[in-house]
């Protein structure tokens, strides 16, 4: 009898999105050279999503813990065919708090939500986080560091210093791979930055979104406005290469603007038919 097929312990199953990639970089957004050489892999996907990893575009990454979704709840969500469904579907499991929950611990929410601020307006703008229980939100806009450099930057230091924390060996902190979204407008950013502040009361930790201490919603003044200086993490600066590549240089660490040479080389920004081609990921 044929050994039962072990579950997939990553994001859910989407068997086209090899072609749906394929789609997308040949009619959707030209990979330039430039973009290229500077680390931006455009359209690509690691076997079960889509990203679309771009200069000059904003992002809503969500990243989870290893063990925040079941392996009967991740079959479950699995077996979902519509995409939107199935996304829905993971992110109320999410909210139920599975497994060991170690963002729940003061120690380690203030490590990621320190790691998360540590370069804002260095390698990229932050615009809105949240650590939940087991997993985490984050919304910023991508400049010159590619959005895979600076989710895989943040995770491998959050992790390893989590697990010495933690006093754990050889075990995975963080599930591999994450959800990303491009924000297409002004409209979709301001729905975005309600969902990730929102997402503590939606899950019923508290009432209201300020209360909740590992939030940007804390952060925001009577305008909404977004109160946080510039590389405004801990650790300190001296330790600033142990979170992984190198940032820009000093003389060119804000975000590109068109006027700039090099902006004009990686800038691409939200690419034709957003609203149309993208999908939840």
């Amino acid at each position: 009898m044929p050994k039962p097929r072990p579950t997939r312990s990553g994001p859910p199953h989407n068997p086209g999105v090899r072609e749906l990639v394929s789609n997308l970089r040949r009619y959707h957004t030209n990979q330039t050279r430039e973009m290229a050489i500077a680390g931006f892999r455009g359209w690509h996907e690691r076997g079960d999503l889509p990203h679309y990893d771009v200069p000059n575009v904003t992002q809503f990454v969500t990243f989870r813990l290893a063990d925040s979704l079941p392996r009967e709840v991740q079959a479950r969500i699995e077996a979902i065919s519509d995409d939107r469904e199935r996304r829905k579907a993971f992110e109320a499991e999410l909210d139920c708090s599975h497994g060991a929950c170690f963002l729940r611990r003061q120690e380690i929410a203030g490590l990621v939500e320190n790691a998360l601020r540590f370069f804002h307006r260095q390698r990229y703008e932050l615009r809105a986080w949240c650590v939940m229980p087991n997993h985490v939100h984050v919304m910023f806009h991508v400049a010159e560091v590619s959005m895979s450099e600076i989710v895989d930057s943040w995770k491998s230091f959050t992790g390893l210093q989590s697990n010495r924390l933690l006093k754990r060996e050889g075990q995975p902190f963080w599930q591999t791979g994450y959800f990303d979204t491009y924000v297409r407008n002004t409209e979709h950013e301001i729905q975005t930055v309600r969902y990730i502040e929102q997402n503590p009361c939606k899950a019923k930790l508290i009432l209201d979104a300020k209360e909740w201490r590992w939030s940007s919603a804390r952060l925001r003044d009577e305008f909404g406005r977004l109160n946080l200086p510039p590389g405004s993490g801990e650790p300190k600066p001296r330790s600033a290469p142990i979170l992984g590549a190198a940032a820009p240089p000093a003389s060119d660490a804000t975000s590109i603007t068109p006027t700039s040479s090099k902006a004009t080389a990686l800038r691409p920004g939200r690419p034709r038919s957003a609203a149309r081609l993208t999908r939840d990921t």
